[in-house]
């Protein structure tokens, strides 16, 4: 488990280093949720999305002999980024892990931060194998993209950057893969008010983590068909569920047509771009699967890596959301 004075410690050395990403707000959208909406706008982190907090600060706290002998990663495409602009910031190698089909954006940008890739099958192959072998045989340190306490510590400066520069809030939406994310979120979310309620999101073709959350133990099962290529795992971490399973009141999803339909609206409203996982804890709220009417709700925009083409591609006939027909 770990503490919100474990995220506090986190912050201090992040300070300078992460961005203190904005809190972005609009009055069309606190209209139609009949809320506040507080968007923090992780999108603009270092490298994309907001696990750059969670590298650096796992990275960062290795001791000189494994900085020499580098790191390596697994990951779909926002950790692999943040790892390799951790590892050249704090001096040593990155070698990362990842899907053959991962967005080329993400690819390019790996290899640009100057990490070595190396890729297996998502549908054939076990990536946390592949990656710890592949650690294991040239020495280097794994550092996973939510299973550590460093990175799930790192990820909670988010909504404690949020609550600091907004306020008190009565909810906070969070998106769910792995639930490194969610667990640092709800950690300082429920350390500075046990009322606070917190909800996560994750797509309605996966669905283990609200099944895992219900039975109370961590189930595994197919890696989905969605959109959300950040939220295509097909488990929670057994780490990261020790938390959730104690600080996050509920779970909810929502389909690709509402990963869509809030993707467009944050561009048409907002002018943000915003990936496909990064949508989805908005998602939740404008598609009316989570009622937050009255509420000031904490909301994370946790990525925007997605390329121009497969933007243009996913927003061909986008809806618009529910809550704004």
């Amino acid at each position: 488990m770990i503490e919100l004075e474990d995220v506090r410690r986190a912050a201090v050395v992040l300070e300078g280093v992460a961005h203190r990403t904005p809190v972005l707000r609009s009055r069309t959208l606190d209209a139609w949720a009949g809320a506040e909406l507080l968007l923090k706008a992780e999108h603009l982190q270092v490298g994309g999305a907001f696990k750059f907090r969670g590298a650096y600060h796992r990275i960062a706290t290795l001791p000189p002999d494994a900085l020499a002998r580098g790191v390596c990663a697994f990951s779909s495409g926002n950790h692999a980024q943040a790892v390799a602009i951790a590892a050249r910031r704090c001096g040593t190698s990155a070698t990362i892990v990842m899907p053959e089909d991962t967005p080329t954006v993400k690819l390019a940008a790996t290899r640009g931060y100057g990490a070595e890739v190396v890729t297996y099958d998502r549908y054939t192959e076990d990536r946390e194998e592949v990656g710890r072998r592949l650690a294991a045989e040239r020495g280097m340190t794994l550092v996973p993209p939510y299973e550590d306490e460093h990175v799930m510590a790192g990820q909670g400066t988010a909504a404690l950057e949020l609550i600091e520069d907004a306020g008190p809030i009565d909810t906070l939406v969070v998106c769910v893969g792995g639930g490194g994310l969610i667990a640092g979120c709800a950690t300082v979310a429920k350390g500075l008010d046990a009322a606070t309620l917190v909800v996560g999101v994750e797509p309605t073709a996966r669905g283990i983590a609200q099944r895992s959350l219900a039975a109370g133990v961590v189930l595994s099962g197919p890696v989905p068909t969605t959109i959300a290529d950040g939220q295509q795992g097909d488990r929670l971490g057994a780490m990261t569920f020790s938390v959730i399973r104690q600080r996050v009141d509920m779970i909810v999803t929502v389909d690709d047509d509402e990963l869509r339909a809030t993707m467009r609206v944050l561009f048409d409203r907002l002018k943000q771009v915003i990936e496909p996982s990064g949508a989805s804890a908005l998602a939740a709220v404008l598609s009316g699967r989570l009622d937050v009417r009255g509420q000031r709700v904490g909301i994370t925009l946790s990525g925007g890596n997605v390329g121009l083409e497969r933007f243009v591609a996913i927003m061909a006939d986008a809806p618009l959301p529910a809550l704004a027909r």
